[in-house]
């Protein structure tokens, strides 16, 4: 609608662990194992057919919530040309030297049987409570003297190799009750050794050292596996190392080491040469050589806590509680683990990927800055291997007997290394692509491709080019949609989908992939709470769908909050905003259509004059471009939640406001000028909104644009989604006629507030009003407010004082501390003084000052409690701007019309309940009321003329009739078509 080409080539994300746990599931398989065993090659081909299950949901919902793309040509993650494009991209990387094979400390799920990067750990965490331990490891040649060290994951026990200490913390003997001399963190002694209760208290700190001092000790071996997998490997073990990264924060200041299964525990056993011991497979149980063979690890934990107890080398079994990392496809407990891997350096462009995200407007911005930001200060390399079977292959062939390696680009590519004309048209999955080998020219051994599959997640930040088959194709299409001027995605992508499509632009481009970024906050339930199928307070999105429509819903999440903010949603929720914006556009609307299509009223046969326009219209028609020209702004900035609201507002305007007081010239009879003027100048608010609204309800705007304009103007654009997004006329904004008519509306709100506040209602007319404002308004505004409020005049002052006065109270939070034994005295004072003079005094000099029982009393504003208040007769409201009083003492003449008024509504309403029509002409009956009977005789020609009827018959009831209590008067009233 703004005049640019937008391409939406819809996708489907077909690779990754997921689909292979539903497949497993549907062919009753477990593990890895069972996959081999069943057949990689049908494995694979279930895999392809699995992805297309919710083929047909997926369409039928984005067509549904208007979400609409090319799904005649989507691009598919599994397809060849996909996967060919990818595998341009990792050779790129590969030759910069950024692809690069390693043996590293791994976020690994043993279920799966595969790392996961670190962006995918991140969306894993949860809330656990366990036990920990804190274990006596026993110094070599010493009685009765332990190291005493704490660790999270017992299961990690079984493999130490060493003790570190912070080399420049203060550590100490320290000799207890319980007949122990323990080495730890002076400290941390009070937190691990005191208490009332600790069998270790008192305590006596025989001597205190610096961390560095204690390097070398050795003690014994917790268990004998590991020292028996060390000496095999030649390496000495069961020392005290140190390490700046030991904390005093929590434990004893001594950090057990097990280099295979821990980022700074690997780095701590490179740099003191400890050897690497992993008692536990790579299906997180353990192994052979330990006391609790087959266990998985979690399940290990506590046993081994028991073991270390019974044979006195367990201090304590604290439990914890800590966030802790589960996968989020099959949700088990991921361990970090020593394994070989393909990584991606991303470190090498660290700073290029955050100067790259400087360029990039994140909405909202702290995004950007906080949570992005810091994710790409402390960046890892990116794990991109995975030991599995359905994904891209990784394009490298490595040779078995000298180790030499190459990464291939593309089929063609692979057709002349290999010179098998197959290599053309294979297709890119395992196990078909491992049948291809490669001479190596160094050794001249047939090179095999390397088992690994990529991360799914660099599939889906190679989605900008690989789609379109770039670099083998598409070059152009490609450079011209390159970098996406807009994307948008929720919160928990941070280290998803936005990181991937970054770190790959960076790698390959140099540039950001995307220009603009709306993140997304998550659903919540009515409570506030994630929803969740297993907690029942999950909605079915399709459920809602059918029940609300889609421009409901998406409504909802418009005007509700800002997009990036958690949205609460329930049923009540959606239906309040469908009513306070959907549904009053759409009563307009059909207001409109009523009296439209009584008159056959013909838009295109008549022209907006604005010269010939009323000042309502005028009104109207700047409030419509002055809300064009904001929804435009704000949509341009992608402030959504600002735009609706701004549409909303208008809307409410042109419906409780403009339409409700112009609604008599669309019943007058002909097609005067004034009535045309209505029509036109409705009509063209109602297009005009439609077309703004559009990309936000696209359902509702499109069935009133073609009943309003297709009905009358078939050549016309066959969708309103075709026409240009509306352009502000400024020459019809009229700024001075927008704020005079604000100020009528604040003061009409104020007045129904001051009726509501005394019970009167809005049909019992009252004589007069008083307003208190900066500005005065004409005649033609104080008529309207008059009309609106139903009062017989408006009258503007400077001076509302003789219709209200003020109350005082004294502020106890300062008066009472000044004045305590006056408090009392000061009350009375106070009740008993003259409002509105003692506000004068307080104005004029700042201050109260009065005598309390011989002391002298100074109030100051700040030490009171002030209220404007009615005089009897009067009542008041008021804002920090306006204040209205309204006059209401009432006279028999105003009682009467008031009555007059409530027939004429009670008439009215038994027309509608009767079923007759607009222009239908009826009798009116009255019966068993003789004062009711007589307001409607006094005012016989006025009663016809407003309900449409030939004639009123006292004493009698006939047609359609209902009996009414009106202000206490009990009457019959009856209504009959002539």
């Amino acid at each position: 609608m703004k005049g640019y080409y937008v391409p939406r080539k819809a996708g489907w994300d077909t690779h990754g662990l997921p689909v292979e746990l539903e497949v497993e599931k549907k062919l009753g398989l477990d593990g890895k194992d069972q996959i081999e065993d069943y057949g990689l090659e049908p494995f694979i081909h279930e895999c392809k057919e699995s992805v297309w299950k919710y083929k047909g949901m997926w369409e039928q919902f984005s067509g549904q919530v208007g979400f609409w793309a090319d799904m005649d040509d989507p691009y598919v993650t599994y397809h060849d040309d996909f996967i060919e494009s990818e595998w341009w991209a990792l050779k790129q990387i590969y030759d910069k030297g950024l692809l690069y094979k390693g043996f590293k400390i791994v976020p690994y799920c043993p279920r799966c049987g595969t790392p996961l990067s670190s962006h995918e750990v991140a969306q894993g965490y949860k809330q656990v409570k366990e036990r920990s331990a804190i274990a006596r490891f026993k110094v070599v040649g010493e009685d009765n003297k332990y190291i005493l060290a704490w660790t999270t994951t017992p299961w990690t026990l079984p493999s130490n190799v060493a003790l570190c200490v912070n080399p420049e913390e203060e550590y100490s003997e320290i000799k207890t009750k319980d007949g122990y001399t323990y080495i730890m963190a002076k400290a941390l002694a009070e937190k691990v050794l005191g208490g009332e209760d600790a069998p270790t208290a008192p305590y006596e700190i025989i001597k205190t050292c610096k961390g560095t001092d204690l390097c070398g000790i050795e003690y014994e071996p917790l268990f004998s596996c590991a020292a028996e997998v060390a000496a095999k490997q030649h390496k000495k073990a069961h020392f005290v190392v140190a390490d700046n990264y030991v904390t005093m924060e929590d434990g004893t200041g001594v950090v057990h080491i097990a280099p295979a299964f821990g980022e700074d525990d690997a780095r701590v056993g490179r740099e003191n040469d400890l050897p690497l011991v992993q008692l536990v497979d790579d299906k997180g149980n353990m192994t052979e050589e330990t006391p609790f063979a087959g266990k998985f690890v979690k399940d290990a934990d506590p046993e081994i806590i028991k073991d270390l107890d019974k044979r006195g080398l367990l201090f304590s079994a604290p439990k914890f509680e800590h966030d802790y990392p589960f996968c989020w496809r099959c949700d088990t407990p991921l361990i970090y683990y020593a394994r070989e891997s393909w990584f991606i350096k991303v470190t090498e462009v660290k700073d290029q990927m955050i100067e790259n995200n400087k360029k990039i407007n994140w909405i909202p911005q702290n995004i950007g800055t906080g949570r992005f930001g810091e994710w790409l200060n402390n960046i890892q390399d990116w794990a991109v291997s995975r030991n599995r079977y359905w994904g891209t292959p990784l394009n490298i062939w490595e040779c078995p007997d000298c180790g030499e390696r190459l990464s291939v680009g593309s089929r063609e590519e692979l057709f002349k290394l290999t010179g098998l004309e197959e290599a053309k048209t294979v297709e890119l999955h395992r196990p078909f692509i491992d049948k291809f080998e490669i001479k190596c020219e160094k050794c001249g051994s047939m090179m095999k491709r390397v088992p690994e599959v990529i991360d799914c997640w660099f599939d889906s930040g190679a989605m900008p080019f690989a789609q379109h088959h770039y670099p083998f194709e598409n070059k152009e299409l490609f450079e011209q949609q390159y970098p996406a001027a807009f994307i948008s995605e929720a919160v928990d992508q941070t280290r998803g989908w936005f990181y991937s499509l970054h770190a790959e632009s960076t790698l390959l481009f140099g540039k950001p992939a995307y220009e603009n970024v709306i993140v997304l906050g998550l659903v919540l339930d009515e409570d506030g709470n994630k929803m969740s199928k297993s907690k029942g307070n999950s909605v079915d999105p399709f459920e809602a769908l059918d029940r609300f429509g889609a421009d409901a819903i998406r409504w909802y999440f418009y005007i509700n909050s800002a997009p990036w903010l958690p949205n609460r949603f329930h049923d009540k929720a959606v239906v309040e905003c469908q009513r306070k914006f959907m549904g009053t556009l759409w009563n307009t609307y059909a207001f409109f259509v009523l009296y439209a299509n009584i008159d056959e009223f013909d838009a295109t046969k008549y022209s907006l004059e604005p010269e010939k326009l009323p000042v309502m219209d005028k009104w109207i028609l700047s409030k419509l471009n002055s809300c064009v020209k904001s929804t435009d702004g704000f949509l341009n900035d992608y402030k959504i939640t600002e735009a609706a609201k701004c549409l909303q507002d208008f809307v409410d305007d042109m419906s409780n406001w403009y339409v409700r007081r112009t609604r008599e010239r669309f019943w007058a009879s002909g097609m005067e000028q004034d009535k045309i003027n209505a029509y036109m100048t409705l009509y063209t608010c109602l297009v005009t909104i439609c077309k703004a609204a559009a990309p936000m309800i696209p359902f509702m705007t499109e069935e009133i644009y073609r009943n309003l304009v297709l009905s009358i103007a078939p050549d016309e654009p066959r969708s309103i989604h075709l026409l240009d997004y509306p352009v502000c006329d400024e020459s019809l904004i009229d700024e001075e006629l927008e704020k005079n008519m604000k100020e009528v509306l604040d003061i009409v709100v104020l007045g129904r507030a001051a009726r509501n506040a005394v019970n009167i209602k809005n049909r019992q007319p009252i004589a007069k009003m008083y307003v208190k404002a900066e500005d005065t308004v004409s005649d033609f505004y104080t008529d309207i407010i008059a009309d609106e409020l139903n009062v017989k005049s408006v009258e503007f002052s400077d001076d509302v004082r003789g219709y209200t006065t003020y109350t005082f109270k004294p502020q106890l939070r300062t008066v009472g501390p000044k004045y305590g034994k006056q408090l009392q005295g000061i009350k009375d004072y106070l009740a008993g003084v003259d409002g509105n003079e003692a506000m004068d005094t307080l104005n004029a000099g700042g201050e109260l000052k009065f005598d309390v029982a011989g002391t002298e009393v100074v109030l100051g504003k700040d030490d009171l409690l002030i209220e404007m208040t009615s005089k009897e007769g009067f009542v008041e409201q008021g804002d920090n701007k306006i204040t209205v009083v309204l006059d209401t003492n009432l006279t028999p003449e105003l009682i009467e019309e008031g009555y007059v008024r409530e027939l004429i509504s009670k008439i009215q309403t038994m027309r509608k309940e009767a079923g007759f029509e607009v222009m239908d002409l009826i009798t009116v009956y009255e019966k068993d009321n003789e004062t009711l009977a007589k307001y409607l005789s006094d005012n016989r020609d006025f009663v016809l003329k407003e309900v449409m009827a030939t004639d009123i018959v006292t004493d009698s009831a006939d047609g359609y009739t209902k009996e009414w209590d009106i202000n206490g008067e009990h009457v019959t009233l009856g209504v009959k078509k002539n």
